[in-house]
């Protein structure tokens, strides 16, 4: 037998081998391309943002976090494809994307990914791969940027509660205040909690923290939803605490204090206490489902 015969087979079977990848591979190669052509705008929009806003920063952390996570619980083994609830999810998905874009409304084009890529998992591996990705899937839905209107209404109340709890704290340490609004006045000077100073940074990040922290080693869902409302409470308080220290200083030390490195290094501060009463919280919660579980094992 010629040594051209013998090798025919393994050509062959070469052949057909990379036969198969391409088959497997090109339906998801069409796919990203379709996807980055429809979603590529709102996608580097978003990143834009993560990169030029601090209100929305958390986002440059949240977006890999989400994918690694993803990645790490991989996929479920009893997951079916679910066709056409796949193809009406992108099919919504798209036509949310180019309404939204008609009307220039970012945030809803920027749900309008997600929910191409929830289009996608489903068609692929059904809605059971979407509740096993629960995580990661309310980490991206955090790092969307909120429209700028939902940020100031929300920021005004934080603004007032944290200059009427800090007012309160300054009049407890008999410091001469008189509040309206969101000044305080102190002798000889004022303080304004802006806009930047309404905690709504920290609220934000905190609330992401209690979601990681809650999804990643607590049981039940009762105490993971009590731990990332309780982020709301700490943020407020402590930020109205920064308020009083920086009318403490500015009162009793030096003027000079109410800005510049020593605002900033307050902010800090808060947001690292912040993060150790969290993690207290999230202890606490620990201790009572072990307990809860082993009265119930008893």
């Amino acid at each position: 037998m010629a040594a051209g015969e013998l090798l025919a087979p393994a050509a062959a079977i070469r052949r057909g081998e990379a036969a198969g990848v391409v088959h497997r591979l090109l339906p998801w190669a069409v796919a990203g391309v379709f996807f980055v052509a429809l979603f590529g705008a709102p996608i580097a929009n978003t990143a834009a943002i993560w990169w030029s806003d601090p209100d929305a920063g958390h986002g440059l952390l949240l977006a890999p976090l989400a994918g690694y996570l993803a990645w790490k619980r991989g996929l479920v083994a009893t997951a079916r494809p679910m066709r056409l609830l796949g193809v009406a999810t992108l099919v919504s998905a798209v036509a949310l994307r180019y309404l939204s874009g008609l009307a220039a409304e970012l945030f809803t084009m920027r749900l309008a990914v997600l929910l191409a890529a929830a289009g996608l998992i489903v068609f692929v591996w059904g809605i059971r791969q979407i509740v096993h990705w629960w995580l990661p899937a309310l980490l991206l839905l955090l790092s969307i940027p909120l429209p700028e209107i939902v940020l100031s209404s929300l920021a005004l109340p934080l603004q007032f509660r944290a200059s009427q709890l800090g007012a309160a704290l300054l009049e407890w340490r008999h410091v001469p205040v008189h509040l309206t609004g969101n000044i305080i006045q102190l002798p000889g000077r004022q303080l304004f909690v802006t806009e930047a100073c309404s905690g709504l940074r920290s609220l934000a990040s905190l609330l992401a923290l209690g979601l990681l922290i809650g999804g990643l080693w607590l049981r039940t869902v009762p105490g993971r939803a009590f731990l990332v409302l309780s982020a709301i409470p700490i943020a407020i308080v402590l930020n109205g605490v920064r308020v009083f220290l920086t009318g403490f200083f500015v009162f009793f030390v030096d003027p000079a204090l109410g800005d510049g490195l020593m605002h900033y290094t307050e902010g800090w501060a808060m947001f690292v206490a912040a993060l150790a009463m969290l993690g207290g919280v999230a202890w606490v919660v620990d201790r009572t489902e072990r307990a809860f579980v082993a009265a119930r094992s008893a």
